[in-house]
């Protein structure tokens, strides 16, 4: 099977991350908290990067009970009963890896991949100035970057975060004026855009 450019689909996309980041995170009054993993998300995603080509998936909190509840997670449906039960659910929950800040995600990226992950972050707002082309994106992409797309829960990424991605992604936007898809809504999208084998350019 080949990819976009004619190689083989074995070499596609490895250098391809997505980081979904609990905290800082903001809640409905804009106030930076702490968010909850969810299982849907681990799932959903977990399975999404599988089918899209993603290298690793991070879970990113520094709430050391939620860090156990995603290891228990991953550990039931890679090493426990789930790996026997569903080896398709073990396959994507393979990826999933958990680290406690961006900071150190960008370390271990930077670590297997002997440099520095370019980051994009992604925001239902649109940016005013300087937001990222989903065309740029896979120009991006497909010259072999390492990239790290990061996805916001609860009510989005704090601005801080926001402010040390190297790009911000355009929104995704419907027919509508109403904007409030899930995270796992949202990245699926995003990712066939950007590495889906027949994506839809937009912008």
């Amino acid at each position: 099977m080949l990819r976009r450019d004619g190689r083989d689909e074995t070499e596609l996309f490895v250098r391809l991350y997505i980081g979904l980041l609990h905290y800082p995170v903001y809640n409905k009054n804009y106030q930076t908290i702490a968010s909850s993993i969810t299982n849907a998300d681990l799932h959903d995603l977990a399975r999404l990067a599988r089918t899209y080509g993603v290298k690793k998936f991070f879970v990113i909190t520094p709430l050391r009970d939620q860090q156990e509840l995603a290891g228990r997670i991953i550990e039931h449906w890679t090493t426990g009963y789930g790996a026997t039960y569903n080896h398709h659910r073990k396959e994507a929950l393979a990826l999933l890896a958990i680290s406690s800040s961006l900071e150190e995600t960008i370390r271990e990226i930077s670590e297997m991949e002997g440099r520095k992950p370019l980051v994009i972050a992604t925001d239902a707002q649109k940016q005013k100035t300087g937001s990222l082309t989903y065309r740029k994106a896979v120009e991006i992409i497909d010259a072999e970057n390492v990239v790290m797309i990061m996805f916001g829960t609860a009510w989005g990424l704090d601005k801080e975060v926001v402010d040390q991605a190297d790009f911000i992604l355009d929104p995704v936007e419907g027919g509508t004026n109403y904007n409030h898809l899930s995270v796992r809504t949202a990245a699926a999208i995003i990712l066939d855009r950007l590495v889906g084998r027949n994506p839809t350019i937009v912008g």
